[in-house]
């Protein structure tokens, strides 16, 4: 293929058509773009991006990079990894030292590479970083321990990896050229500490521009790549490698700055980081030649990366938390995971062209050596996390959960009724008083302001798939609604109907900002409290190949007010009023039935009893 706009259009579409394929049949995203990548590049001979874009190859992808080490640095908030500090430093400590030697013996007596190449590849291999990280823990739904541990190592590990590499070389080539003196290696400290002062710098002088407003907010998030981008670069060009150091301490210091529009620019800055995902992976994998993907099948290559998985991450791992309170369980699935990704591709295929020009034994095995553990490690982790978590009892899945907003007669009815049916719900009000009956029904709840950002430290959304706004103010629920589209979905967002009699009279609200309407055509939560006062209840009505939906329908009271469909296959379909919902045998429809309908039921059941007896 030889135009470069062609080459461009297939990486977008196979990039973004991975993640769409990955979504669509719950696979690992990063398996399903390798394998897109191989296909492309060396298998069909489609592509091959490193000729293609030559000399602008490596600075594209190491410029992404350092953007998608940003966007996950700035998930970094010191208060969510409060309880976890002993856990989390040792590992990243103790356990990457550990992960180096134990790694740099086992490249040197397994894979046969010579000392000078095992330790520089020892270092760079302790990193798993947020390009895997991130997606397997989206994918899997962990418990919060294990999934805070996975990414605060992921992220924080990753720059590190990198400075070892740089430092093994550099330490290695001061012991054996002849007149080299200690200054390179003062150079490289220096300059590493230079990294991390620039990047609390940048960061700090972003959130001071932020905060006193001499950033509009129309060009907050293009300041912030501009300046992610000069952190980095700034620091790279003092000294190779030492950029990545930079943007991430640029990411730790806006994300405890407590700057709220930082939240507001993340959701923005994850879209890209995505796409820049599906980018570099397609762009590294499609690069590799025919000859790479033979030498993987060397049983040197094999035996490391067997190594690698089954004991030298493990080891690491046991060895570093022990007495810090971990679970056998917890320690079991973070000794397993640890995919390799984006960081380790780019950062070896510089160290083997460095290597090979120093004329190092074994330079040549660091590509085939790297593919091999990362292709090895996305596709085992990718596929096991989910099914581990569950053996361990450390997954949070199960039926998807819905996180209702405002505590009244109604919410506390519907998270009742889902309670008996085992959804997971829970009620949120910022309003002990309101709270009261919640607490009486013996419903979760959390007391805190939803749209308060400590409530994102304090409250665990992993188990909750749906978002339902309730209170009696049509415009908080929209608010609320709008806040948390990014997180849940536009399609998983709801609140009631308009209040034209009550409330706070919002006269319009666009659907495409206040969220879904659902329970049409009542008219707000008003109403809805008053059918329960009036004897209204919430009925569970299950179908049968017997008894479909065509009949439930046709049978139901027509003051009947149809709320959720509970689907055989454990998802949770809202009536909404842009969405034409159906059922089929299996389903349970949940509706609030007017009372006449349930005395009818009453009756007959008394009848029946009579009948029987005579």
């Amino acid at each position: 293929m030889d135009s470069l706009l062609l080459i461009l259009m297939l990486i977008a579409v196979l990039g973004v058509g991975s993640q769409w394929v990955a979504w669509k049949f719950r696979l690992p995203a990063i398996v399903v773009m390798s394998i897109a990548g191989l296909l492309a590049g060396p298998v069909f001979g489609l592509m091959n991006p490193e000729e293609a874009f030559g000399d602008l190859y490596r600075p594209f992808i190491s410029i992404a990079v350092a953007i998608i080490l940003f966007e996950g640095s700035l998930n970094l908030n010191f208060k969510e990894v409060k309880g976890l500090g002993k856990p989390v430093f040792r590992i990243v400590t103790w356990g990457a030292f550990l992960a180096w030697i134990l790694g740099s013996l086992t490249a040197h007596y397994v894979a046969g590479l010579s000392w000078a190449v095992a330790f520089v590849i020892g270092g760079i291999f302790i990193v798993t970083g947020p390009t895997v990280i991130l997606p397997l823990l989206r994918q899997s739904k962990l418990k919060p321990t294990p999934a805070k541990i996975l990414k605060w190592e992921g992220i924080v590990v990753d720059p590190f990896g990198a400075l070892i590499a740089v430092f093994a070389f550099e330490f290695i080539l001061f012991l054996l050229a002849d007149g080299r003196d200690a200054t390179a290696l003062l150079f490289f400290l220096l300059a590493s500490l230079f990294a991390v002062v620039l990047g609390v710098v940048f960061g700090k002088i972003t959130g001071w521009m932020f905060e006193s407003g001499h950033i509009p907010e129309f060009l907050k998030s293009p300041a912030v790549f501009a300046l992610v981008i000069a952190c980095f670069i700034i620091a790279d060009e003092v000294k190779h490698e030492t950029g990545l150091l930079a943007v991430t301490a640029m990411g730790m210091t806006l994300a405890n700055l407590g700057i709220s529009s930082i939240r507001d620019m993340r959701h923005f800055k994850e879209n890209i980081s995505m796409l820049l995902i599906s980018t570099v992976f397609i762009l590294l994998t499609s690069s590799l030649t025919i000859d790479t993907l033979m030498d993987v099948f060397q049983p040197a290559i094999i035996g490391y990366v067997l190594l690698m998985l089954f004991v030298v991450r493990p080891l690491s791992i046991f060895l570093s938390t022990i007495k810090s309170g971990l679970s056998l369980q917890e320690k079991t699935l973070v000794g397993w995971i640890a995919p390799r990704g984006i960081v380790a591709l780019t950062v070896a295929s510089y160290f083997a062209t460095i290597l090979a020009d120093e004329g190092f034994e074994g330079a040549s095995l660091v590509t085939p050596l790297t593919f091999a553990l990362v292709f090895s490690t996305v596709v085992v982790h990718g596929f096991s996390i989910g099914w581990l978590a569950k053996k361990l009892n450390l997954s949070a899945e199960g039926k998807p959960g819905v996180l209702i907003v405002g505590s009244n007669r109604f919410t506390n009815s519907l998270a009742k009724t889902m309670k008996e049916l085992g959804i997971p719900a829970v009620v949120v009000d910022s309003s002990w008083d309101r709270l009261n009956g919640a607490r009486k029904a013996g419903i979760q709840h959390n007391h805190c302001e939803i749209l308060s950002e400590q409530t994102e430290y304090t409250m665990d959304f992993t188990p909750y798939d749906y978002l339902l706004t309730a209170t009696e103010y049509d415009s908080y629920n929209a608010l609320v609604c709008s806040t948390f589209l990014p997180e849940f979905g536009r399609k998983n967002v709801f609140r009631l109907p308009k209040q034209n009699h009550s409330g706070d009279h919002l006269v319009d609200i666009d659907h495409t900002i206040g969220g879904r309407e659902v329970f049409t055509p009542t008219e707000g939560i008003e109403e809805l409290k008053y059918k329960l006062k009036s004897g209204y209840v919430l009925r569970k009505t299950s179908l049968t190949d017997r008894y479909l939906y065509q009949d439930y329908l046709k049978d139901r009271d027509k003051e009947t007010v149809l709320l959720f469909v509970l689907k055989q296959s454990k998802q949770i379909e809202f009536f909404a009023e842009d969405f034409e919902t159906t059922a089929t045998a299996g389903d349970t429809i949940v509706s609030l039935t007017p009372p006449s309908k349930e005395f009818h039921k009453i009756k007959e059941k008394l009848e029946e009893k009579r009948n029987e007896k005579s």
